[in-house]
């Protein structure tokens, strides 16, 4: 699979920097490439389409943070370790997902601070709600001040 075959869209963060009403931010990945092998990397061995506490997500830094910094986001499986798929952003549009998915934890009685929506094709395969989201620097340390780590969870 491609990254190019990804695009990835979000909302419900400008309210962030407004000091709106929280809403939780969503990111929707759209898959335009050959369909069977993304579901096949979404589905467990047992045939189900994966959990999303059996998926992580994380961003991963290409240089030092900073102005321009490009970054590659990725959703892998919990369980085996695989990359289900990865796709390039810019690393500050990743950290202010990140921003409001936090403000929004911090504001509601919700169980996830995040929603990830996957579509094939533009037609829904999966919706998650999620918790935590991992950043790593370009040397694969984590980074957690500005990752988003429930309390209560050791790493």
């Amino acid at each position: 699979m491609r990254r190019e075959h990804f695009t990835l869209d979000v909302v419900h963060i400008d309210w962030v920097e407004t000091d709106g009403e929280p809403k939780k931010p969503v990111v929707s990945i759209d898959f335009t490439g050959p369909a069977t092998m993304l579901r096949e990397r979404l589905t467990g061995p047992g045939g189900d389409v994966l959990e999303a506490s059996e998926t992580d997500v994380a961003l991963r830094l290409q240089g030092p943070l900073g102005d321009d910094t490009a970054g590659v986001v990725s959703v892998t499986n919990r369980i085996t370790g695989e990359f289900i798929l990865e796709l390039n952003e810019d690393a500050d549009d990743v950290l202010q997902f990140i921003q409001a998915a936090r403000g929004y934890g911090d504001a509601a009685d919700d169980e996830g601070r995040y929603a990830v929506e996957i579509t094939l094709d533009g037609d829904s395969f999966v919706d998650y709600d999620k918790r935590t989201f991992l950043v790593y620097d370009d040397e694969g340390s984590l980074l957690r001040q500005h990752s988003l780590i429930p309390s209560g969870v050791e790493l």
